[in-house]
């Protein structure tokens, strides 16, 4: 069992680019190398900046290498929460705007050609409850009235045609939704930043910034000191202590993911007919797909610790355990894959983005970093060459985590986990 990403073992290999000597000066730094930070250099890069990347692992180490590989519609916080905080103008911008973030990604790929194997299979919301069913029939009503977004309510007979489970009580489909292999993807929006001019430096941290009083930013890296005129903090889940504003901002919730042994075509069908996305309903909940090799990759919240290769394991087992629940006839499936990282969230579970102190930034994806982060990463590059309104974030601040002398360690996350691990078991 390997105890990597398999979209980082399975994606063409990166060059090196370590080792390399910083320029004295650039028009953008950014600091991050997922793909927020790429997608940034891409786009500025595209501007005629003169842009260096500068990441303290390898592109793609972090959140984007680690995830579900989804690319999927739909708010954070679900359209009648956005409408109750923000009424139903500015939430349904805000909607609109992660609708259009998936075509941002489809048309990345078009353009430069990066064979990521982007496919519109769609999304397969599942009903952990009868309950969730219920609130499913209103929402795809608000969706169809108040977003212009249609899509299709499966009851739990109809279900059995898009899942080989009897577990959920029923489904909403949205067609529209996007599975890709985000190793190929990054790797490919990496050369592309490359092509467009962005310089790229890997294994260089940043370890500290300076603001100058005539204007722009000294960035102390590892490997000298570069003069910036402009800085993008890309580092969401992975900011460090170097960037304190922002972990008192940000949540960081472990994440982990199996991957089981090839499955073959056939077998593969039988469990999700159509290759949907799954997704459930549960407060603690699991994310399924199909690899383009015919896998069954299975993620979620197994266990609220950090990511180290004994918790991996630990989180594996969960996993195993809870994927089985849901599709009996896996029992005897070996896990090829598991690895674990980290997500970041903010406290009102919304992404944000914008200019603090003259630093820019986007972060706190809450698990949608896949197409908001290469969305935002366009918006960014955009503002950042004097263009505020292309922001869709704009205005909605970046509230601090309101615990007493949080600084970035969320001590608190068993307690909450376990809470709604308990609401979940009440069926």
């Amino acid at each position: 069992m390997k105890q990597i990403p398999y979209w980082l073992d399975t994606a063409p290999p990166l060059p090196d680019r370590s080792g390399k000597d910083l320029p004295e000066s650039a028009d953008v730094v950014v600091i991050g190398g997922g793909l927020t930070g790429l997608s940034t250099a891409y786009h500025a890069a595209g501007k005629g900046a003169d842009v260096v990347l500068v990441e303290k692992d390898k592109v793609g180490s972090g959140a984007s290498g680690r995830n579900g590989s989804m690319c999927t519609q739909g708010i954070t916080i679900g359209v009648g929460e956005a409408r109750k905080r923000y009424g139903q103008e500015r939430a349904r911008e805000l909607y609109d705007a992660f609708r259009e973030a998936v075509d941002v990604v489809e048309e990345l790929t078009q353009k430069e050609q990066i064979d990521c194997d982007f496919n519109r299979s769609g999304r397969l919301g599942v009903a952990y409850k009868p309950q969730h069913f219920e609130s499913m029939k209103a929402t795809q009503r608000d969706l169809a009235e108040n977003f212009d977004h249609e899509t299709t309510l499966l009851s739990r007979a109809d279900l059995r045609t898009e899942l080989g489970s009897d577990f959920y009580h029923g489904a909403l489909l949205d067609p529209l939704s996007a599975g890709l292999h985000v190793g190929k993807y990054v790797h490919g929006l990496a050369e592309a930043a490359e092509r467009a001019g962005a310089r790229i430096h890997e294994r260089n941290a940043a370890t500290g910034l300076t603001r100058l009083p005539g204007g722009g930013f000294l960035v102390e890296t590892l490997r000298g000191t570069i003069r910036a005129r402009q800085v993008m903090a890309a580092t969401d889940a992975y900011t460090d202590r170097a960037m304190p504003w922002f972990r008192k901002r940000l949540i960081n919730v472990g994440s982990f993911v199996v991957v089981t042994e090839p499955l073959g075509e056939e077998r593969a069908r039988e469990l999700i007919p159509n290759a949907r996305l799954v997704v459930d309903s549960k407060n603690i909940g699991h994310y399924v797909r199909l690899t383009p090799d015919h896998r069954l990759a299975f993620g979620g919240r197994a266990r609220f610790a950090p990511s180290n290769p004994a918790s991996d394991v630990r989180s594996g087992d969960v996993l195993k355990r809870e994927l089985t629940e849901i599709f009996p006839q896996l029992a005897d499936i070996r896990i090829d894959y598991v690895w674990g990282g980290n997500v970041g969230f903010s406290w009102d579970r919304m992404p944000h983005a914008g200019e603090e102190n003259g630093l820019y930034y986007s972060m706190g994806y809450c698990g949608h970093g896949v197409q908001m982060a290469s969305y935002m990463g366009r918006a960014i590059a955009e503002v950042m060459d004097g263009h505020p309104e292309a922001n869709p974030l704009r205005g909605l601040g970046f509230p601090k985590v309101p615990v007493p002398f949080y600084n970035g360690t969320a001590w608190f996350l068993p307690f909450g986990g376990a809470y709604y691990k308990a609401k979940d078991r009440l069926r």
